[in-house]
């Protein structure tokens, strides 16, 4: 099988592309990516068939999907900050970027498409555990985006017949997701302040909870939707069911370091939900098999993998 991976040399876009070469069931992995977000250095090593182009280019578009049996839509202009201060170009890459990728799915013939989208579109609703029937809430430009990602995802399943499944990721971290600039995520940001010996910024009083989900984790679920072509006409969360403070990140930092590091508490951000948990009951449906790694063990394979770079050695 071929699998097209919009994104795919983003941080989860090269880890799935690992995953997805690792099964019998797949003998091509394609990304295509524009490399604003993603770099061509995470797909070293891998037999990953690198395509520079944007999900906005048709001719890009129908030429990497020709022949292929999935299509895994992550590519994407991520952060809710990325978005307040530009939210037209979150919809440009994000609303249209997912409707350009389902038209090439549907004149490639109709490949399994699978789309990311997002548990910020939960938004405003405090209820807890998040439940894909609840009513959603979007309160930034990207969760309105990825909103959208959904939606038109669901709507060519209907219209269309197109086979698809809409995932909501929630917090994915782990090895490749980058550091260093503006809008790195929480877990990236704080790993490579802690190794640098700078405090640690906490927007807020630290209370605030996540669903952090390893990107293992993610790409083995992925990849197990691809190779049994698993769909849904509705969106299916993608997490566990974790709730973690990010004051309790930093206690597991610490004990991981065997040190602690500084925090520098900072005004909240504009477009941040407070707090975020998922109810897993549709994912374990599709997914009964699945083991996801603990926070513990997946923020001791993010350390180690920030510290195998020149960056950080000692």
């Amino acid at each position: 099988m071929k699998v097209v991976v919009t994104g795919g040399a983003g941080f989860i876009g090269s880890n799935l592309g690992r995953e997805l070469l690792s099964r019998p069931e797949v003998d091509e992995v394609v990304a295509l990516d524009d490399l604003s977000t993603g770099s061509r250095s995470n797909l070293d090593g891998t037999q990953v068939r690198l395509v520079e182009a944007s999900i906005l280019d048709r001719d890009a578009l129908d030429a990497a999907c020709e022949g292929a049996g999935a299509i895994v839509h992550l590519g994407a202009l991520p952060s809710v900050p990325r978005s307040v201060l530009d939210p037209v170009a979150s919809h440009h890459a994000n609303a249209t970027g997912t409707l350009e990728v389902l038209q090439a799915a549907r004149r490639a013939g109709g490949p399994h498409v699978i789309v990311a989208s997002s548990s910020s579109v939960y938004g405003a609703n405090r209820e807890l555990p998040k439940r894909e029937a609840m009513r959603t809430a979007p309160i930034s430009p990207y969760a309105v985006s990825k909103q959208a990602t959904e939606a038109y995802a669901m709507s060519f399943g209907h219209t269309y017949g197109l086979p698809v499944l809409a995932f909501r990721f929630f917090n994915v971290y782990g090895p490749l997701q980058a550091a260093g600039h503006a809008y790195a995520a929480v877990l990236p940001a704080f790993i490579d302040a802690a190794l640098r010996g700078v405090p640690l910024t906490i927007h807020g009083d630290g209370e605030q909870t996540r669903d952090f989900t390893y990107v293992g984790t993610v790409s083995r679920v992925i990849t197990d939707a691809v190779t049994r072509t698993v769909t849904d006409l509705e969106p299916v969360n993608l997490a566990f069911g974790s709730r973690t403070s990010l004051n309790v990140v930093v206690d597991e930092l610490a004990d991981i370091l065997g040190q602690r590091p500084a925090v520098e508490h900072v005004d909240p951000r504009a477009g941040d939900v407070r707090d975020s948990q998922a109810d897993n009951s549709r994912l374990r449906g599709h997914f009964p098999d699945v083991t996801p790694i603990t926070l513990r063990e997946g923020l001791q394979a993010t350390v180690d993998w920030f510290r195998t770079l020149p960056a950080y050695a000692s």
